[in-house]
């Protein structure tokens, strides 16, 4: 029992408790681990928080669904790409070069809806996409529109013209950089290679207009459709060039005349020979200069095929091919091919073909004349398609719309054969105009008479158009004037009159709409201009065009405020003809003056300051200025309805106008008065009318009005504006009258105005009382003789300014900005004046006056004894100083002494009583 006891003690079995843990034991392996995680925020922001649409499909799945083969899978993926560039368009710039690749492939897609798609999402990110965004990935866009217009098949060709729209709409700088592959597209949408018969050779390759059964629409629909395509491209080539023109009224590029630009030169720069005017050869925004060598310019060193039809050759080489394909798309629609009974009636179809056909001649024609030899490529035009276009264009010349429509009403301008818009939104005259204008172009001077008949036939529609016109828009009359300008430039003198007159009836209808009066007035105006440009010998007014400037004034003056652009234009017209001393119109201008000036309803005072600088200008080639009209012109400088610098250049006008200005050469007899001159700076130095002046007199009491009782005159308070714009003339007006070399007699006249006017008058403005103070101490020296009555009313008008001035509230902002200014004018007249002071002093009688004005009193006469330039002044009026402060003393006699009699006993007997030396000017602090 012992022995098997020990064996089982050897190998016993431990128990283990329930509920108590395993033990671990001492050779167990240790399994633990530990990890940390690599946080990369981009990944996985970009693969959990993609937006996606409807679908849950984000950007990547859309984008990689178009290279799907179903088609349904491929129009889904645009769809669904539009959805989510819609609701998430900041996904635009982080994915813009997949999306533009991905959406241009499937320009040329064999499904119909999968291009339309394609089309709709182009046009959704066109409204997007910014031009400089698309431009590096807009070589592939332009190859994929390329590769869609080339195709064999039909409908991928119609679809890429709605992607032509769509690119010319939102990027057309972009698109006309390859202009040269896309013109050759164009062609060949429309037409297709021959060997020519006359050429074994293949050196030489015709082109002849194509026919394909198979296409939805007919022949003629479809050259129709490509070539207003066409056009709308070539009118974006023209307006991205460098040089833009005016459709209608451009300026053709003569050598032998250049319109001289007006140089802008201010009076006051030059007025006292300070400076000389120096004149350059060429002037004006783009001056030309007469040299024989020419600087090279960037695009010489480019290749033909990158200059694009801005190289000469290239633009030659494209009407060569475009210009024979023209005409026979002309000929098919032409009234002979359509229908021979109708003449020169046309079908809705037809016509909108023919229109475009000379709209694309029409912008090739301004291209041209962008080239440096102007002259050479007309030669070359003329010498190849004249004879074409007499014999196509102008045989049924002029054409007229067939219109297939039943009205159920009767249309009122069926009655009216200018009716510019049929029930199809057809305009018939505009194919006219542009047939008129391309013909003329090839015409000159010196074929005139060869050229003589079918320049008749559009002479003679020009001018019954014109006359019959009262319901043309801008657009045809700009290309109508356009034709007329030149059939002006290519005949004599004579021959040009009907045309003007045709031009000048249209200008009489009433209610034309304003780009349309714009166009006819830059019209005439260009046709004056040409006529002042001829020599006396050879130059033969116009009698229309005499009549024309003669009645601009009046139209001026009739227009008012109701068109400021249009008032613009006018005087702008009305100074450059009254510059070159135009006699009919300087005396329409003269007869007019005082309607333009009228200080109420005038139309200087109703347009805007830039309008009323040109007008205050005109004043100087009025050829007379009399009285009622500088009266009018006065009223105008201190209204306050022209700023202050602007009366001043007015002031300064009519300073050169008169005989004061100091000419060397003789002024012209009766332009102004001496005597209308002082009445005119008397009234705008006064500010108010006599009328005004007279309803002041029964204002009282506050706030308007400052009142004390030691001086007759009160003060009407004028507003802060009114007073800074009043006080600005005056500095002017004292200019002017410092100029005049006798300056006696001008003070005399002054004085005389003064005494005459103003003495007298009970209340007067404050601006008044400081600019009479003011022109006082400019023209006053030694020589000047000053009445008794004006130094009394000098004198008053100084103490009620200065108790003005010391009485205004700190709080009363608007009358601080005053109290510089006139304090200045009263104590330079106080200074230049002693008696001025001595009768001041004198008015003081403080026994009249309540005890509220005695510290005002007080502080006046402390201030004046302080101030340096009356120091001399107040000593020789130091008895009534004393007395004053005596006075003061007896009526405060018993009362506590305040602080305000203290400071001017101390004044008096720092600066008076003890006779100290006169110290320099002294700042006084008021």
């Amino acid at each position: 029992m012992t022995k098997k006891r020990k064996r089982q003690e050897d190998f016993q079995k431990v128990k283990f408790k329930v509920g108590k843990k395993k033990p671990k034991l001492e050779n167990a392996t240790d399994t633990t681990f530990k990890t940390k995680a690599i946080q990369i925020p981009e990944q996985l922001k970009e693969d959990g928080v993609l937006p996606t649409q409807n679908r849950k499909l984000n950007i990547k799945d859309l984008l990689s669904q178009m290279h799907h083969y179903s088609p349904g899978v491929k129009h889904n993926a645009l769809l669904g790409l539009k959805e989510l560039l819609s609701q998430y368009p900041f996904v635009i710039d982080a994915h813009l070069s997949s999306i533009i690749s991905e959406v241009a492939a499937v320009f040329t897609d064999k499904d119909s809806s999968v291009r339309g798609a394609a089309v709709h999402l182009l046009q959704f990110l066109a409204s997007k996409i910014r031009a400089e965004q698309i431009a590096p990935f807009f070589p592939l866009v332009s190859a994929h529109l390329s590769s869609a217009m080339t195709h064999i098949s039909e409908g991928i060709q119609e679809d890429s013209l709605k992607v032509l729209d769509v690119l010319l709409e939102a990027y057309p700088a972009l698109l006309t950089d390859r202009s040269i592959i896309l013109l050759k597209n164009f062609v060949e949408l429309i037409s297709h290679q021959q060997l020519s018969k006359r050429l074994k050779s293949r050196d030489k390759l015709s082109w002849m207009l194509s026919v394909n059964p198979n296409r939805r629409v007919t022949s003629q629909q479809w050259r129709l459709n490509v070539l207003t395509r066409l056009k709308k491209f070539l009118q974006a080539v023209v307006d991205g060039s460098s040089d833009t023109e005016d459709e209608g009224l451009q300026e053709q590029k003569d050598n032998s005349h250049s319109v001289r630009n007006p140089i802008c030169i201010s009076w006051k720069l030059h007025a006292n020979n300070q400076q000389p005017i120096q004149l350059f050869e060429s002037g004006g925004l783009r001056p030309k200069i007469n040299s024989s060598f020419r600087l090279r310019s960037l695009t010489s060193v480019m290749d033909s095929a990158e200059k694009g039809l801005s190289s000469a050759e290239n633009l030659k080489g494209f009407i060569e091919i475009i210009i024979p394909l023209l005409i026979e798309c002309w000929i098919e629609a032409s009234p002979a091919q359509s229908a021979p009974i109708l003449g020169n009636l046309l079908e809705s179809e037809s016509q909108q073909l023919m229109q475009q056909v000379l709209s694309i001649i029409h912008l090739l024609w301004k291209l041209t004349k962008r080239h440096d030899e102007t002259y050479k490529m007309e030669l070359w035009l003329r010498m190849n398609y004249l004879v074409d276009f007499k014999h196509h264009f102008m045989r049924h010349f002029p054409y007229s719309l067939q219109d297939t429509v039943k009205h159920k009403k009767k249309d009122p301008c069926k009655s009216n054969r200018n009716c510019m818009k049929s029930s199809n939104n057809i305009d018939h005259l505009l194919l006219n105009l542009t047939l008129c204008d391309i013909m003329v172009s090839l015409a000159s001077a010196s074929t005139l008479q060869t050229d003589s008949g079918w320049l008749d036939m559009i002479r003679k529609f020009v001018t019954d158009t014109l006359q019959d016109g009262s319901k043309l828009n801008s657009k045809q009359v700009n290309r109508l004037l356009g034709v007329t300008w030149r059939l002006m430039q290519i005949q004599q003198n004579k021959a040009t009159e009907p045309l003007i007159k045709a031009v000048y009836t249209l200008y009489q209808q009433r209610n034309l709409l304003f780009p349309v009066r714009t166009l006819l007035l830059k019209f005439f105006s260009r046709v004056y201009q040409k006529e002042d440009l001829r020599t006396q010998r050879i130059r033969s007014r116009s009698k229309v065009l005499s009549r024309w400037l003669a009645g601009l004034p009046q139209q001026l003056a009739l227009l008012g405020l109701r068109n400021p652009e249009l008032s613009n234009q006018l005087i702008d017209i009305i100074h450059s003809a009254a510059s070159r001393s135009n006699k009919e119109l300087l005396q329409s201008l003269q007869a007019t003056a005082a309607r333009i000036y009228d200080p109420l309803e005038g139309t200087l005072v109703l347009l805007p300051a830039e309008a009323q600088r040109r007008l205050v200008q005109l004043v100087y080639f009025l050829p007379c200025l009399p009285a009622s009209l500088l009266a009018c012109l006065s009223r105008c400088c201190i209204m306050g309805r022209m700023s202050s610098d602007l009366a001043a250049t007015l002031i300064g006008i009519l300073h050169m106008r008169s005989s004061f200005a100091g000419w060397k050469c003789q002024v012209q007899d009766n332009s102004v008065s001496d005597v209308d001159y002082f009445s005119f700076l008397f009234s705008t130095l006064i500010g108010f009318s006599r009328e005004e002046l007279t309803s002041l007199q029964g204002i009282r009491g506050k706030p308007h009005i400052s009142q004390t009782q030691l001086s007759p005159i009160r003060l009407y308070l004028t507003d802060l504006d009114q007073f800074l714009h009043h006080w600005a003339v005056t500095e002017v007006i004292c200019h002017s009258l410092s100029t005049i070399p006798s300056q006696s007699q001008c003070f005399d006249i002054l004085q005389t105005g003064i005494c005459k006017y103003l003495v007298g008058l009970v209340v007067i403005p404050d601006s008044t009382a400081g600019s009479v103070l003011c022109a006082i101490n400019k023209l006053l020296d030694q020589a000047c003789i000053i009445s008794e009555n004006l130094h009394r009313f000098l004198a008053s008008c100084c103490y009620s300014l200065l108790y003005f001035l010391l009485t205004i509230d700190r709080e009363d902002a608007e009358h601080l900005q005053k109290r510089d200014m006139l304090w200045r004018s009263c104590i330079s007249a106080l200074a230049l004046l002693p008696r001025l002071l001595r009768l001041m002093l004198q008015s003081l009688q403080v026994s009249r006056i309540c005890r509220e004005e005695l510290p005002v009193v007080a502080q006046l006469l402390r201030l004046l004894m302080q101030h340096g330039q009356l120091r001399s002044h107040m000593i020789t009026n130091e008895f009534l100083v004393q007395q004053i402060i005596k006075d003061i003393m007896t009526l405060k006699s018993g009362e506590v002494q305040e602080q305000w009699l203290t400071d001017l006993h101390y004044c008096f007997n720092i600066y008076l009583a003890s006779h100290p030396q006169t110290p320099g000017p002294i700042n006084t602090v008021y």
